[in-house]
């Protein structure tokens, strides 16, 4: 009878997309996959091993270092937290020496902390670590998110026929949907499919996922960020107009904090994050992150830019000889005229900061009652600017400048 009643449920919403009410703005949290991958050595490196303990303390660390103050809220658990073998009766186990209070433990220590958990999965036969993926338990896992308060589901797609996608992918969201249980979907549809050589159908996976991937894992490098870059700028046109409130392209995690950037390329993922209107997800260890790089995580101001409410993804606008410059619409508006976040982008390497030279209406800015001008990571202000005034900044190599621009009222108003 039940199976009965889900089928007549699913059936029910066909027609319709995800339409769950969530990420109108792109999510912000902490992630463990890059930092701690799939470590489940828990005797030999307990502090560092995925567990309940390391999701606990990262809660923890979230609330009381002020991450949680300026909107990072979901701790979210990745590949290895499963037994190899689901139960008698079908239904995922948590790794019982290292979660040994169980999923819905760790979801209740994360809620009454005043954050949201999130769980990954897969749409395969396999996790990509080997742990048992949701193909033939679709219903029974969805249920069972729900069960255990999960409010953030990824679903990774090892193991799984690329082909095959379109239709696991927008199942598994409408059986999250039907739960009753309001879940953030994170898809990895379009990437695999991109992989295989099909064209994803952006439109069916901005109906049914709240985010995508749709480029390589980032690693702990320059290297890998300056890829995932490139890739964005290049692919712009196709990838852009997808983004919005309530279903956003993701570059995958930020590794701020960790060992492969320095200072300067930090600051500078954080800011092509804001301008693509990314999901904000630190994977890093927040125990021992140095002062400069919280201080970069917890820039109010360049988050502001990421959550602005019309979420609109930005582009680059500007590339030549390795200067770029980044531009993203943003609120307040003044009838046609946006506000703007700008990011100009050294991407040279020659040990010497590069100056660049522009007028407001080069980039864009063309309201004549001019642009209040600010430094979001100099906290600079510049005062009002018009769209003749030639500004002139300084980036350092590997390193960007970031400015927004608010557009300004006529006086008479």
């Amino acid at each position: 009878m039940l199976s009965i009643v889900w089928i007549i449920l699913l059936s029910s919403t066909l027609c319709h997309g995800l339409d769950n009410g969530l990420a109108k703005t792109p999510p912000m949290g902490w992630l463990s996959w890059e930092r701690f991958r799939c470590n489940t050595d828990c005797i030999n490196d307990p502090d560092n091993c995925i567990s309940e303990q390391l999701f606990q303390t990262m809660t923890d660390i979230v609330v009381a270092d002020g991450y949680a103050s300026v909107g990072y809220e979901y701790i979210n658990v990745d590949d290895c937290w499963l037994e190899k073998h689901r139960s008698h009766d079908g239904k995922l186990v948590a790794d019982r020496k290292r979660f040994p209070n169980g999923i819905k433990a760790l979801s209740d220590y994360i809620h009454s902390r005043g954050l949201k958990f999130g769980i990954y999965e897969d749409y395969g036969n396999y996790t990509c670590a080997g742990y048992p993926g949701i193909i033939g338990y679709e219903e029974k896992d969805a249920l069972q998110f729900a069960e255990w308060n999960v409010d953030y589901v990824k679903l990774d797609g090892c193991y799984a026929l690329p082909f095959d996608m379109d239709r696991g992918y927008s199942t598994f969201g409408r059986l999250l949907n039907i739960t009753g249980k309001s879940m953030v979907y994170s898809c990895s549809w379009p990437v695999y499919q991109i992989y295989a050589g099909i064209q994803p159908n952006y439109s069916a996976i901005q109906t049914h996922c709240n985010l995508w991937r749709n480029y390589d894992d980032i690693q702990d490098s320059w290297a890998s960020v300056e890829n995932i870059i490139d890739y964005y700028g290049n692919n712009q046109d196709l990838i852009a107009p997808n983004a919005g409130p309530g279903h956003w392209n993701d570059p995958d995690m930020l590794i701020i904090g960790n060992f492969g950037l320095s200072y300067e390329q930090a600051k500078t993922q954080f800011a092509i994050w804001s301008i693509l209107a990314a999901p904000l997800l630190m994977s890093v260890d927040l125990r021992t992150i140095r002062p400069q790089f919280k201080h970069i995580l917890q820039n109010r101001k360049i988050i502001a830019v990421d959550q602005d409410p019309l979420g609109i993804q930005g582009r680059r606008i500007y590339k030549h000889k390795g200067i770029e410059i980044w531009s993203r619409p943003i609120g307040p508006l003044y009838q046609n005229f946006y506000s703007y976040a700008i990011a100009f982008v050294n991407r040279r390497t020659d040990g010497t900061p590069s100056d660049i030279s522009v007028t407001l209406k080069e980039l864009g800015l063309i309201n004549y009652s001019g642009y209040r001008v600010e430094d979001l990571y100099e906290n600079v202000d510049y005062g009002v600017l018009y769209p003749n005034t030639k500004i002139k900044v300084k980036v350092n190599p590997s390193g960007v400048v970031m400015l927004k621009g608010e557009v300004q009222f006529p006086v008479d108003l």
